[in-house]
């Protein structure tokens, strides 16, 4: 009886065996690379109702930051500047602009502009911007700069996502500060270089610190050379 399928068949599971890992590995790939925060949230940048330019603003007049984000420093949110805000200025400058318009028609109906928001963390993170800004204490105090997170914003005509604000990209920093930190009175300055005194200095602080989920802090070796592990602060530090 002759046979029904060629010789070559009988490699069809070594082939198979070949094309599900590579295709399992293309498809991993894609995943990690395409669903990736570096691709899909770096370089968000959404239309906003009114054209702001923080390269005008904070860029060009050198505006502080704190200035219009009020609460940074105090609470857990950033906050958007409130229409009053503007008006401080703008009922003097460009008070007649049609780009403005719809700030002067929220200005005399109360309702406030609807900006889009850029930044986000997850609603399962918690993320506060007071804790940032200002770390540890006393003569260990230091700051997270503004552009940090969220990169030249002095130069940016329209704000854009710089950093993905992924976890990985968290517990970088939480297990490293030192190179993110700052003296207090540099929070907001932009292009801000660390000289050689600030950066051992910053090494100091950063060690007093003990961030939640700091991968440095996860495992230590005692006097007798045990090495011993750690839970540093918990997962209960971020997803409370």
């Amino acid at each position: 009886m002759a046979q029904i399928f060629p010789k070559w068949w009988n490699q069809t599971p070594a082939f198979a065996l070949v094309g599900t890992l590579a295709g399992g590995g293309a498809a991993t790939f894609g995943v990690y690379w395409w669903a990736s925060p570096w691709h899909t949230d770096v370089g968000y940048a959404p239309k906003q109702p009114i054209e702001y330019s923080h390269k005008l603003h904070a860029g060009e007049m050198n505006m502080d930051c704190r200035y219009c984000h009020t609460f940074v420093e105090r609470g857990p949110h950033g906050a958007v500047p409130s229409s009053q805000t503007c008006m401080n200025c703008h009922s003097q400058v460009k008070k007649d602009s049609p780009k403005l318009q719809p700030l002067r028609d929220s200005w005399a109906s109360g309702k406030s502009v609807p900006w889009v928001r850029i930044h986000k963390t997850p609603d399962f993170a918690y993320f506060n911007h007071s804790a940032h800004v200002g770390v540890g204490v006393g003569e260990n105090r230091a700051a997270i700069g503004c552009e940090t997170c969220h990169g030249r914003i002095d130069q940016m005509v329209v704000v854009a996502q710089n950093q993905p604000l992924s976890m990985s990209w968290c517990l970088d920093c939480h297990s490293n500060p030192a190179p993110n930190l700052r003296p207090v009175e540099a929070l907001t300055t932009m292009g801000f270089k660390a000289d050689l005194t600030w950066a051992e200095k910053a090494q100091q602080i950063a060690a007093t610190l003990h961030p939640p989920g700091s991968l440095s802090a996860a495992a230590k070796v005692d006097a007798d050379g045990h090495l011993k592990t750690y839970a540093t602060a918990g997962c209960s530090g971020c997803h409370r």
